[in-house]
């Protein structure tokens, strides 16, 4: 038997082993989501080492649990929620604009025949949509005219002379309202699009940024505390096994990267919050039809670092929600430098 027979021999039964296992769980057969598996199941199993070895190499830990509990319980509980937070925040949807549409539609419908049944025209103001999760309110926050489509009010969001060209995706085909983007990894377009988060395997996107916010705070909380408690251990043992001190520097060092990292992640998102912006506008300003123009120091789509705070951490229970694009005036007034007197009516909030 040659080699050549041997590697064919062994590649088949892998081939055989893999179609199994395809079959058993369908959702293997795609590279896409192998490749979210994969890396879910890698920061699972980094959580688990750091952890792990911290229980396992420091015995004044240990004591130190027997005699206060409630310092490693809630470390335990920090541990295990942020966890919890990155499989919710992944498994979240971004707020596709295909399911807002789809969502308009049949609140459009509804509204319709409700309509023709009571023999009374539905109201004829044009605004944001805003589709409640609830299915009783759904349609409620809907401020339509009951022949309006999604293209007449993805329109009225733009300035007028804008071109169907400029809000329609060349991807997928579907008119995106102000702040959408096609994201080439989800092959859909989302609404407020920030970015393709690939340790979550998902877009960052207005139905799950405030998700993604809380799990930067909790994963940063977490490092920092692991941090303090793999530097206490080598404050106590640095000298009495060498071989753990330098497992220990190693994983501190790689902590202290990761933290370096995700405190500058969480006041980066925390600034685009306070000005509501995401950070594909920031990034790409001057490539954005509608910001293009737009002096960089103005934060066309904020409202006030107060209101900004609510619409992101409060208002979250709509996801489907599109803001129509500044007009000129409104330009201006932002555009226009702050004095006492806007400081001390609280212009900024």
């Amino acid at each position: 038997m040659t080699i050549v027979s041997i590697c064919r021999f062994v590649r088949d039964i892998w081939d055989r082993a893999m179609d199994r296992c395809y079959h058993l769980f369908p959702c293997l057969s795609d590279p896409a989501r192998r490749s979210s598996l994969g890396l879910k199941l890698a920061l699972v199993t980094l959580h688990l080492i750091y952890a792990g070895i911290l229980f396992l190499f420091d015995g004044d830990l240990i004591e130190k649990t027997k005699q206060e509990p409630w310092y490693t319980s809630l470390y335990l509980f920090l541990f295990f929620a942020t966890l919890v937070q990155y499989f919710i925040t992944s498994s979240s949807s971004p707020g596709y604009v295909i399911d807002a549409m789809r969502a308009f539609n049949e609140a459009n419908s509804r509204m319709q025949k409700a309509s023709m049944a009571s023999k009374q025209p539905a109201s004829s103001n044009n605004g944001s949509l805003a589709i409640t999760m609830d299915g009783s309110q759904l349609g409620r926050n809907l401020l339509a005219s009951n022949s309006m489509s999604w293209s007449k009010l993805v329109m009225d969001m733009y300035p007028q002379g804008t071109t169907a060209r400029t809000w329609t995706c060349s991807y997928c085909n579907v008119e995106q309202p102000p702040r959408a983007k096609h994201c080439h990894d989800c092959d859909k377009c989302v609404l407020q699009f920030d970015h393709h988060c690939v340790w979550l395997g998902t877009c960052i996107g207005q139905g799950n940024h405030c998700r993604f916010w809380w799990y930067i705070c909790e994963e940063t909380a977490l490092c920092l505390w692991t941090g303090i408690l793999y530097i206490s251990y080598l404050k106590a043992n640095i000298s009495r096994a060498w071989w753990k001190d330098a497992v220990m520097i190693v994983l501190l060092i790689t902590l202290s990267i990761s933290l370096i990292f995700l405190l500058l992640l969480l006041i980066f998102h925390s600034y685009l919050i306070l000005t509501n912006q995401t950070t594909y506008e920031l990034v790409r300003r001057r490539r954005i039809p509608y910001l293009r123009n737009i002096p960089e120091r103005v934060y066309p789509f904020s409202k006030g670092v107060c209101t900004n705070l609510y619409s992101f951490c409060c208002a979250q229970g709509s996801i489907y929600k599109m803001e129509s694009l500044p007009t000129a005036p409104e330009i201006d007034e932002k555009s226009r430098p702050y004095s006492c007197r806007d400081v001390v009516t609280c212009r900024c909030c």
